[in-house]
């Protein structure tokens, strides 16, 4: 082998050294980077008819694990997705109370029961009477305060679509324009590591706002679909996915109900938006809330009617009225009544009608002005009959309405109202929302340790080890010195094969 030879050889060496140096340095920089995936060297060693040429630097790749990077990535949407529900649910937790706690349903609906009880041992009692119109009052709020509750959660959540649907286009786009990048590089032998962590970094927030699958083409670009077997688009310039700004009343629904979809070159695609913060908040915004919200219309419209029954309209609407039922679907008249719902204001202008009554039953005259003020009948039906499973002796409560809800009549509660009283539908409503709050709170817990393990897993295969990175570089010293060693040898070789030419 000639000098020149060697030269080139060991010059090629100290190029190769600097390259993984570099590398060294990129990887020790990121080394706290999340997702951040290792960046590795390659060589190859040349030869020419079996004699050794050097080595030659090939582009360097990233050391990944794509299976558990697929996992990270499902995992990543699932905890998202339980994030954002229980943000959703925990808001409602602060304003509904616990079961039995005292603001909670059941208990306001107990102290309204306790204050008839007591107005029945001194009916003529101008301040038992007022206590009882009080407790209504409080009932009243409290029923408004949930529903207020409802109202904003659903809001955020239609709100939390539109900002997921932008940060999924300018995700996207991001993505595409990566992924340019990485198919023009590709035939050029160079690397494109530095642009696929990138890239993959992109994929991880897209990750957290759907639940999505990746795959890699051969020319370097990726593809993205949705669970639902939705191909998200990378390329095309404007924003692809769009969503109208909307208000979300009680009678607003969707599809066809006032409330927007996800539409993507003009179709609805809402249906195949699954997982993550976007499944998420559509899920909160067109089942789990608006259910709550028609089991709580549902408990004030039973609320109001058992009390007008026994001849007390006690409750009504802010226009005075009490809505009516018996509408197709079942709660067509009284959709959002829980916002409205308050003391009639006949009753709360006069509270001695909580002993006399307000209007005639089948089985209630109304004590007369001027009649007996230890007038009971009233009080007792109300302590008798209103807060239980009969309407009258002998004959059942009519039934509180649990599937065939909402303003479309597609919404059923996850419990049953199977006793007919008030103060077991009111418990179960709580328990049911307190339990599904609790059970999400568990569930994230739960995907929180997964994502914990699967992101520790991903990271010793392919994140930056320190101990490796700094080893590596002791070695590459040595080599280096070894080759600027040939170089300066040979440089001296050539100066004495001059002397002697000379």
């Amino acid at each position: 082998m000639s000098l020149d030879s060697t030269l080139s050889i060991a010059t090629g060496g100290l190029a190769n050294i600097n390259a993984q140096f570099s590398l060294i340095s990129q990887n020790v920089a990121n080394a706290a980077t999340p997702g951040y995936a290792l960046e590795v060297s390659n060589q190859q060693s040349i030869t020419a008819d079996g004699v050794g040429m050097g080595v030659r630097t090939a582009p360097a790749t990233l050391q990944i694990n794509q299976a558990l990077q697929a996992s990270v990535i499902q995992q990543n949407a699932l905890v998202s997705g339980a994030q954002t529900t229980q943000t959703a649910l925990q808001a409602i937790d602060s304003v509904q109370g616990t079961p039995g706690a005292g603001t909670d349903l059941g208990s306001l609906l107990g102290k309204v029961q306790n204050s008839f009880s007591t107005l029945l041992t001194n009916p003529s009692s101008q301040t038992q009477q007022s206590a009882v119109v009080s407790a209504a009052a409080t009932l009243a709020q409290g029923i408004n305060s949930l529903s207020s509750a409802y109202s904003a959660q659903r809001q955020a959540a239609q709100d939390g679509i539109a900002s997921g649907v932008n940060t999924l286009n300018t995700t996207l786009a991001a993505i595409g324009q990566i992924s340019n990048q990485i198919i023009a590089l590709q035939p050029t032998n160079q690397s494109t590591a530095d642009l696929q962590n990138q890239r993959n970094a992109a994929v991880q927030t897209l990750s957290q706002m759907l639940s999505i699958r990746t795959a890699q083409q051969p020319n370097g670009d990726l593809t993205i679909f949705t669970s639902g077997g939705l191909t998200l688009p990378t390329r095309g310039g404007a924003a692809p996915f769009s969503i109208a700004t909307a208000n979300t009343p009680p009678g607003a629904y969707y599809p066809n109900g006032g409330l927007p979809g996800i539409m993507l070159n003009g179709a609805d695609v809402t249906s195949q938006m699954t997982g993550g913060q976007i499944g998420a908040n559509i899920a909160l915004r067109d089942t789990t809330l608006p259910t709550d919200q028609a089991a709580l219309d549902e408990f004030s419209q039973g609320l109001s009617g058992r009390f007008a029954a026994q001849g007390l309209t006690l409750f009504t609407s802010s226009s005075g009225a009490m809505p009516a039922g018996g509408g197709s679907p079942v709660q067509s008249g009284y959709v959002g009544y829980a916002a409205t719902i308050q003391v009639n204001p006949a009753v709360s202008a006069n509270p001695a009608l909580v002993r006399d009554g307000t209007n005639a039953t089948a089985g209630f005259t109304p004590n007369p002005s001027g009649g007996p003020a230890g007038f009971t009948t009233l009080i007792s039906n109300v302590i008798d009959y209103t807060f239980g499973t009969q309407s009258q002796s002998g004959i059942s409560q009519p039934s509180m309405n649990t599937s065939g809800l909402g303003p479309a009549g597609n919404l059923s509660t996850p419990f049953s109202a199977a006793t007919g009283a008030l103060g077991d539908f009111a418990t179960s409503l709580t328990s049911s929302q307190a339990r599904q709050s609790a059970d999400t709170t568990t569930n994230l817990a739960t995907q929180q340790a997964l994502q914990t393990s699967l992101t520790s897993k991903v990271s010793a295969t392919s994140g930056v080890n320190m101990d490796t990175e700094m080893s590596q570089m002791l070695s590459l010293q040595n080599a280096y010195s070894a080759n600027a060693k040939v170089i300066a040898t040979i440089q001296t070789m050539y100066s004495e094969l001059m002397q002697d030419v000379q």
